[in-house]
């Protein structure tokens, strides 16, 4: 149980850090007028954090134990 809950946290932990690092203060450090391979560096950025999210969340979620409740309908 203190396992699920740790991961719940995590979880809380990403979304909120996912959600601060997407606003505007910080994405305008990343709206300077540079290029990657003729690729802006804001959009760089905001396709790599949001990748690094979705991959956060797939492994906090297969960390995840399944709910031992018994609410599970048979087959």
């Amino acid at each position: 149980m203190v396992e699920r809950r740790r991961l719940e946290a995590a979880m809380l932990v990403l979304t909120g850090l996912g959600t601060l690092l997407i606003l505007p203060p910080l994405t305008y450090i990343f709206g300077q007028p540079i290029s990657h391979f003729g690729v802006p560096q804001v959009v760089i950025y905001l396709f790599a954090w949001w990748a690094l999210v979705i991959a956060g969340t797939a492994i906090l979620t297969h960390w995840m134990p399944r709910d031992s409740t018994g609410d599970e309908e048979p087959d």
